[in-house]
């Protein structure tokens, strides 16, 4: 982490922020603030090149021209694959989860190269779209709870064999590829179709960003009673839906 404050990177806002995305970054800010820690957040937008120093790294989705659009602009920018390098914690929900790994298609039907920092490439489903809450089994490995999401996409991802799934889907769609898969990450590069904002519903999620850029194991208590109410609703909610 940087010396002087947890520098979070909001990437390309003005095309990478469908669905609530923004929130991510305003949960991880608030929770970084509830533990006293000093915050310097920097919104990128799209005609900015991306720093280098930050500490965390978000990126949100996109409909189908912004992502390619977006996807122009980064494979340009050496930004996000040096701040990777430097120990940075990169997470990216939906059309940047697909930017992320080697290619996706984008909206003129033609395959797009990503960044290459997951071993992932995506492609388009030919039935419906999976649109609908999530509820998935975190990898284990992570330490987390279940996961509660939104999700609304058309993209299958396929996983290779340098990522690990981020999840296991209860209900849902996830990567679309029917093998119950949702997500990918590697060491500190995160992605996932979960909207939401994911962070609101699933604190421990944020939380485990930022021990992972403060090199903790544990991070002070901090009160969680409306993110809990949210999880409880939501995955109340998921479950009648499994169930009917």
């Amino acid at each position: 982490m940087s010396d002087s404050s947890l520098r979070l990177v909001w990437v390309y806002p003005d095309l990478l922020s469908t669905y609530g995305d923004r929130g991510n970054v305003l949960v991880v800010e608030r929770r970084a603030r509830q533990r006293g820690l000093d915050v310097t957040r920097i919104d990128v937008r799209s005609d900015q090149p991306v720093p280098t120093s930050g500490d965390i790294y978000l990126i949100g989705g996109g409909e189908d021209r912004p992502q390619r659009l977006a996807a122009e602009r980064l494979r340009v920018d050496p930004g996000l694959p040096r701040a990777v390098e430097n120990g940075a914690i990169v997470f990216s929900v939906c059309a940047g989860y697909q930017i992320l790994g080697h290619e996706f298609i984008n909206d003129l039907g033609q395959r797009e190269a990503g960044l290459g920092l997951l071993d992932v490439h995506s492609t388009r489903g030919e039935g419906a779209r999976n649109v609908g809450d999530i509820l998935a089994e975190v990898d284990p490995r992570l330490g987390l709870p279940p996961l509660t999401g939104f999700e609304n996409h058309q993209g299958i991802t396929h996983l290779g064999q340098g990522v690990s799934p981020l999840a296991t889907v209860q209900v849902g769609g996830g990567n679309g590829t029917g093998d119950g898969t949702e997500g990918a990450w590697r060491d500190t590069v995160f992605g996932t179709y979960l909207h939401g904002p994911v962070m609101a519903r699933n604190p421990a999620l944020a939380d485990l960003l930022l021990k992972l850029a403060l090199d903790v194991s544990a991070l002070p208590p901090t009160d969680t009673t409306w993110y809990d109410a949210l999880r409880s609703e939501r995955i109340a909610a998921t479950r009648q839906q499994q169930n009917a």
